[in-house]
């Protein structure tokens, strides 16, 4: 434990005496530090004993008490001054508010030389840094014990509570909410008074923060393994955990987190593997079923959700915010989109939330095994009708129709008609009408442009487009056949993707 003020003084060696601040005679001292600047504070970091031959005092009363306040304000535990050497006489009002502060005034006999004060600082403080040791081993032993598996979190939490005698609590700084699903929920005097800020708490950055919070000593401090992870620490007792094993509690608390994701990471392998699959056709019932049930999703009771975002990197760690919201799932990234199968009793504002305001979601109606590939067609039907409609989320067979049609039966039907003989062209022959189609309409059917696109020659691109208009029996120059085509583009493609 480091020495306090008093402490300091009592040693008989020294002979040292207060001149004024008793009040602060428990304030601890972290080091001892000589200067006669003038201005004194800027060289205080926190916890310091500032020691000065005089030359820094200022002659006069505000001066003085100005020179005080600063030292307060700065963290300084108490000021040293040297007798018979540099120093103006101090005045009543000085000592007044060293008393009132509180910043204890010591005053050094002469001839004591002041590296006798450091040294006695610093032996104190090499007790400390053993004690410090030894803590930080059985933090980190804690982690050594704790097991990789996601069941042993709070188990971690409380034995590092424990340790450091005070409440412990990991969340989200965006919401606030527990970081894992077992984690304990803020108190509520603190929900209280961060929730207008969420994603606004601890604006120290990557270091740590004290604060006061309705009479209490609250530090917040980032888990350093994950961006949006925060501790929030509640002293139980006076002093305060020591601030270096503070960090390394969070060190060990964001290592443990990294075991954690990484057994994550193997199971939503495993389920991206069991989906694609599932999704072509390749599985029976009993084995979806069982598979499902490996994941803790219902198999007779579930909807797929498809989801799109601008941000791709986002949707990697969708799977993860579920599974911290306490939701079950398996996913699937596929051609830039995120299929899920999830719980059928999901609340849309906890996948919104977990996909991020960026995202467009896209939710098939209830589903059991024997339907997942038409549960599948039906999610990206919604996400088609969401993304044309300008909707963060849409259901399938709810809200605004898409495209004039209700529903993806109706849609295949189009594709089938329009398109049919084209895809049963290019299966025969492996030719590339389809991206030809594409890109023509997409460059405002510019022969030119098309050609440029797809580097090819012009002529190709007006010979394939008339094969287009064999194929389908369609007048590819009426203004009704390029509409048709594009909705059947768009169809198709929405629904394949």
């Amino acid at each position: 434990m480091a020495i306090t003020v008093a402490e300091l003084i009592a040693e008989p060696q020294l002979g040292l005496t207060l001149l004024a601040g008793s009040a602060g005679m428990d304030n601890r001292i972290t080091w001892a530090h000589t200067s006669d600047l003038p201005r004194l504070w800027e060289w205080v970091t926190g916890g310091e004993l500032m020691m000065t031959n005089g030359l820094s005092i200022p002659a006069d009363a505000d001066g003085q008490v100005a020179l005080a306040e600063a030292l307060m304000d700065s963290g300084a535990s108490a000021l040293a001054i040297g007798e018979k050497m540099h120093a103006p006489p101090l005045t009543h009002e000085f000592l007044e508010a060293c008393n009132r502060l509180p910043l204890p005034l010591i005053n050094i006999p002469y001839p004591l030389p002041f590296i006798a004060i450091a040294r006695s600082v610093a032996e104190s403080s090499l007790l400390e840094e053993s004690r410090r040791l030894r803590q930080t081993a059985r933090v980190y032993d804690l982690l050594r014990t704790a097991g990789a598996s996601e069941d042993h979190w709070q188990s971690l939490v409380q034995r590092l509570a424990s340790e450091l005698d005070a409440d412990l609590f990991v969340v989200d700084r965006r919401c606030l909410h527990p970081w894992h699903p077992e984690g304990q929920a803020l108190p509520v005097f603190l929900a209280e008074e961060w929730a207008p800020l969420s994603g606004q708490v601890g604006l120290a950055g990557k270091n740590f923060q004290w604060h006061r919070i309705r009479g209490r000593h609250v530090l917040t401090m980032d888990i350093p393994t994950h961006a949006n992870a925060l501790l929030v620490v509640l002293p139980n007792s006076e002093p305060h955990p020591d601030a270096v094993v503070l960090l390394h509690a969070a060190t060990v608390l964001g290592l443990q987190l990294s075991r954690i994701v990484l057994s994550l990471e193997g199971r939503h392998r495993l389920a991206g593997e069991f989906l694609l699959q599932a999704f072509d056709g390749r599985l029976g019932t009993a084995d979806m079923e069982s598979r499902l049930a490996a994941f803790e999703v219902p198999a007779r009771d579930f909807v797929v959700a498809s989801i799109s975002a601008d941000d791709g990197d986002r949707l990697a760690n969708v799977h993860i915010e579920l599974w911290r919201h306490g939701v079950a799932s398996a996913s699937l990234k596929r051609n830039n989109r995120l299929h899920m199968v999830v719980p059928a009793d999901m609340p849309d504002d906890v996948l919104v939330h977990c996909a991020g305001a960026d995202a467009v979601i896209g939710i098939s109606g209830k589903a059991d095994v024997t339907g997942i590939q038409r549960a599948l067609q039906e999610s990206l039907w919604a996400l088609g009708s969401a993304r044309a409609n300008k909707l963060g989320l849409a259901r399938y067979a709810e809200g605004p129709s898409w495209l004039g049609l209700t529903g993806f039966e109706e849609g295949a039907a189009l594709v089938r008609r329009l398109l049919g003989p084209v895809f049963d062209y290019e299966q025969s022959q492996e030719g590339d009408l389809i991206v030809t189609l594409r890109t023509y309409l997409d460059s405002q059917r510019s022969w030119q442009k098309t050609a440029s696109a797809l580097f090819a020659h012009r002529q190709t691109i007006i010979y394939r487009i008339r094969k287009i208009g064999e194929l389908t029996g369609l007048d590819m120059g009426e203004t009704s056949t390029v509409a048709q085509l594009w909705f059947a583009l768009q169809i198709h493609e929405a629904m394949h993707q």
